[in-house]
């Protein structure tokens, strides 16, 4: 996806997103993953109302990775005072909200996919396709680093990271051939190991990918922040508002399953997952195992009366 600006991510299920969050104009939303700023565009064009005198909505965005703030600023510059963009991880979901006046929401969004630009990044490490630094941080605030996990840490530790946030069935040759090729100087150098090791054949799916994943999981405890942002949702949101979420594995989507379960004050408006088109996926083949998932914010019985 290019713009006069630059080349951005290709955002998923826009149009899917924009309905499920039923973005009216005027409303409140709150993107809690930036990224290249794709969906808060889709928002802010959705929730501006007919011409130019229409009533503009507003939009906060959220991104641990202050590279996404930089690049995505200029793009959301003619927005103007609409859009509000904060580095911050979503764990701090409901104390930013506050802060920046976005309480109550009309909406929040997570996408949990990583974006093309953090992928492709030559000094983050988070593909195996290239000889870069093993950081997978979206912070550099954060201390621990996948060089130091691959490199440092104990093989059953490693092989247990590895299959608990990779879910991967040969997670113990994976760590054992890791710490035995020591030092892992680069990315590209660990996918090599691990693919040899896991004895899988190349397909759609390249071998070490489920390794990549625990690692940058690991990295970032990504579970422990999704978990505490999912959990502040509701008290951000106004009655009837919608929380709508792209998850990309089955942990995340696990997560989010059994958060919605267990609240009191969410209920499912789409009991299915909601998926890609065949299109989309033939544009985008990274948008191939996205899932949406669509909850809403219970009208409290004070409020019952409240007309959306």
């Amino acid at each position: 996806m290019t713009s006069a600006t630059g080349t951005y991510h290709w955002p998923v299920m826009v149009s899917e997103v924009l309905e499920s969050l039923g973005v009216h104009p005027g409303g409140t939303y709150i993107d809690c993953t930036l990224g290249d700023g794709g969906h808060s565009v889709a928002i802010l064009e959705a929730a501006a109302g007919p011409g130019p005198t229409g009533e503009h909505g507003r939009l906060l965005g959220l991104d641990a990775d202050p590279e996404a703030i930089v690049a995505t600023t200029a793009r959301l510059d003619s927005y103007g005072g609409s859009a509000v963009l904060v580095n911050t991880n979503f764990e701090h979901l409901g104390q930013t909200a506050a802060s920046q006046g976005f309480i109550p929401a009309d909406g929040v969004l997570f996408d949990l996919g990583l974006s093309s630009r953090q992928l492709d990044a030559e000094d983050r490490g988070f593909s195996f396709k290239r000889p870069a630094s093993l950081d997978m941080r979206f912070s550099a605030e954060g201390e621990l680093t996948a060089d130091y996990i691959v490199n440092e840490w104990p093989e059953e530790d490693l092989a247990n990271l590895i299959y608990k946030f990779g879910e991967e069935p040969k997670s113990r040759k994976i760590a054992k051939a890791i710490v035995r090729n020591r030092t892992i100087v680069d990315a590209k150098h660990l996918g090599d190991v691990v693919a040899r090791a896991s004895g899988y054949r190349k397909g759609r799916t390249h071998p070490a990918t489920r390794t990549f994943q625990a690692l940058r999981i690991g990295v970032n405890h990504e579970i422990e922040s999704l978990q505490a942002g999912l959990g502040q949702a509701a008290s951000v949101l106004d009655g009837g508002g919608r929380l709508v979420t792209i998850s990309y594995h089955s942990l995340e989507d696990r997560e989010i399953k059994r958060f919605v379960v267990g609240s009191d004050q969410m209920k499912a408006v789409v009991k299915k997952v909601i998926r890609p088109s065949k299109a989309e996926v033939e544009r985008n083949p990274r948008s191939r195992s996205a899932k949406l998932r669509v909850v809403e914010r219970l009208i409290p019985e004070s409020d019952d009366s409240r007309v959306r």
